[in-house]
This record gives structure tokens, C-alpha cells and sequence, in this order.
């Protein structure tokens, strides 16, 4: 299998005087290959598949597709939902070699290696770091919303509860929102969760 598209039909290996594994003792690093949009997971299926029918795992060791949970409040629900990190982008842990090369790169839904003039870069352990800790599990959530500055909402808890007011501001690292409200003729600014309100006018307005 030297059939790499390289010049020579050898894989280049990595810089020995630049420490970018994760793992001592050995060669693995961890090397990010192109796919077609949307197929992340499939081709990581593919690629596990190949791995066991032609035995290649002492030279290829883990396939992941990044992926964060994300807290996403909507119409004042909150639910959990998976997010990739990385769209478009599978990562793999391997020791670079001709055959490993082939495996990867022609397993269905693979376009490309990341790296330059056609050789593979291996990643840094910062980056891998970074991106391996994005996927803990006990990791601080990220809240992503729907709401936006200037939208109209309604109050659905708390004593301004059913009044409608104006998006003015949004903290998502605490997960609070500024509406500003009409009480008594008077423009007030309420500081509120993004669970204490909801989009649009699905609430009376006022008491």
C-alpha cells in the first residue's frame, strides 16, 4: 500500500525534535482529516470498520468527532443538544505510516488530510488538549439562545410576569438577559434568567 500521492510513496514523519504527542513512549499523534459536510459521524463509522477488517489496530487508535454539549434555551425551554466542534472535520489517533495513510485516506467519505503540499501535520498537544477538554463531560455547559437585542418578549415569571418589553442586552456567560419594560409610562430595564422569558407575543401584555 505505498500508494500515498506522495513524492516517493513515503509518508513524512513528524519533526522528532518537536514534542507534539500526547501519548509518550511512542509514535501516535493525532492527525484531523477533511470530510464531506454532515458525514462526521459516518465516515468515523467507515473508518472504525476498515480499522478491524484490515487489522490495523496497532497503528490506528482512536477516531472522534468533536462534539460539545450545549445548553439551548428556546421559547423558555431548556434542553441539552450535542454540538460539533470541529463541522466538516474528523480527528484520528495514529502512527503515521504508508499503510495507516491508505487506510484513512480512502475510507468512504474522506476528502483529505489536513496538512501541507499533500504530507499530513500532526496536531499540537495544546490543541489537542483544548479540543479533548471541550468533550469532558463535567465541563461547563454553553448556553446558546435565541433571543437577540431589540427582539420583542414577554416576562413569564417574577412580579413583571405576562409584560412585554425589548431585548437591550444579553450575558450569556451567566445566562441573563436586560429587557427593557413600560410600568406606569415609565421605561424600566429588568434583569432576568433566559428562563423567565420567551420570544414574541405569546403572552398579554401587561397585568
Amino acid at each position: 500500500m505505498n500508494d500515498t500521492g506522495i513524492s516517493g510513496g513515503i509518508v513524512a514523519q513528524p519533526n522528532d525534535s518537536q514534542d507534539n504527542s500526547v501519548d509518550d513512549g511512542d509514535n501516535r499523534r493525532w492527525y484531523v482529516i477533511h470530510t464531506y459536510s454532515g458525514y462526521e459521524n459516518r465516515v468515523r463509522q467507515n473508518l472504525l470498520h476498515r480499522i478491524d477488517a484490515m487489522e490495523m489496530q496497532a497503528h490506528i487508535f482512536r477516531v472522534i468527532v468533536p462534539t460539545e454539549e450545549t445548553i439551548e434555551i428556546k421559547n423558555g425551554k431548556r434542553r441539552t443538544v450535542q454540538r460539533k466542534v470541529l463541522p466538516g472535520y474528523v480527528l484520528v489517533q495514529m502512527c503515521l505510516s504508508d499503510d495507516a495513510w491508505y487506510v484513512v485516506r480512502h475510507t468512504p467519505g474522506v476528502t483529505s488530510f489536513v496538512g501541507v503540499d499533500g504530507v499530513p501535520t500532526p496536531l499540537a498537544e495544546a490543541e489537542v488538549k483544548a479540543i479533548l477538554r471541550l468533550m469532558d463531560q463535567d465541563a461547563p455547559k454553553r448556553l446558546k439562545v435565541s433571543y437577540q437585542v431589540g427582539e420583542r418578549v414577554t416576562v413569564t415569571d417574577g412580579p413583571f410576569d405576562s409584560f412585554e418589553g425589548t431585548v437591550s442586552a444579553i450575558d450569556h456567560e451567566r445566562g441573563r438577559v436586560r429587557v427593557l419594560v413600560s410600568f406606569f409610562g415609565r421605561d424600566t430595564t429588568l434583569e432576568l434568567d433566559f428562563l423567565q422569558v420567551t420570544p414574541g407575543h405569546s403572552r398579554p401584555a401587561g397585568r
